[in-house]
């Protein structure tokens, strides 16, 4: 990723080519960063030009982008306390139990029940806790994208390689030029509309390993409401979490 330094700030940014551009767009995103979409011939010193004149700008957009929301209130995974996947919110029940080694967690009744080690300090709790939940994450995501997964590879006409739910600390989803796709975990937080826009917008990708116009019209050609999905996801992305 190349880094553009600005007197005491360093800008990080991508790079795509696109076939269609007449000049250098730039993107500033939540959780995306700053992408640049550039005509090919383009050189690294036309665009560091570009960056270093548009720095003060790029600079007050992440700041304002960083400022969309109220940060959520930190997790203290206690009973009553609410979670939420794909956009409805379940409480969390918690008791202690004698003779327990390690937390244990499952989902009954639409509830999730947490069981802890009596005399567990609030630490160690959060921290099994969140791991137990990352966990319920993955297997229920997975199956879920699966799903959805065989709808729209019909609707699309493609088929990737691989999808996976995963860590990923600056990006909803990626596709790499294997043609294997990574969807970040968290996403699953959301209402499925937004769940099926990042699995749109990387699927879209196999056929378009860029963001042209011809990118965007494929993937309005399968969600005619994207933007409003997308817009939802950037204003309410930070709240996907459960730190």
């Amino acid at each position: 990723m190349p880094t553009f330094q600005y007197g005491t700030t360093a800008i990080e940014y991508d790079i795509e080519y696109a076939d269609d551009k007449k000049d250098v767009s730039i993107i500033v995103e939540w959780m995306e960063g700053i992408r640049l979409i550039a005509p090919k011939g383009v050189t690294t010193k036309q665009i560091e030009g570009i960056v270093h004149k548009k720095a003060p700008t790029i600079l007050h957009k992440l700041k304002e982008v960083n400022e969309i929301t109220e940060p959520p209130l930190p997790k203290e995974f206690v009973s009553g306390e609410k979670f939420t996947y794909l956009g409805r919110n379940y409480r969390l029940k918690v008791h202690k139990e004698q003779g327990l080694q390690n937390a244990k967690l499952s989902f009954e009744r639409g509830r999730f029940i947490a069981s802890i080690p009596n005399g567990m300090d609030d630490i160690e709790k959060k921290e099994q806790l969140t791991g137990l939940l990352k966990i319920w994450y993955l297997e229920h995501g997975n199956i879920k994208i699966q799903s959805r997964l065989k709808l729209y590879c019909a609707k699309m006409g493609v088929k990737p390689t691989d999808v996976q739910l995963k860590e990923q600390r600056m990006r909803w989803g990626t596709c790499t030029s294997e043609g294997n796709i990574y969807l970040n975990w968290r996403i699953i937080m959301s209402p499925m509309p937004i769940v099926d826009y990042v699995l749109v917008h990387e699927l879209a990708h196999l056929k378009y390993m860029n963001h042209s116009d011809a990118y965007w019209n494929f993937v309005r050609s399968i969600l005619p409401d994207y933007e409003q999905r997308k817009e939802w996801l950037r204003i309410n992305g930070p709240t996907l979490t459960l730190e």
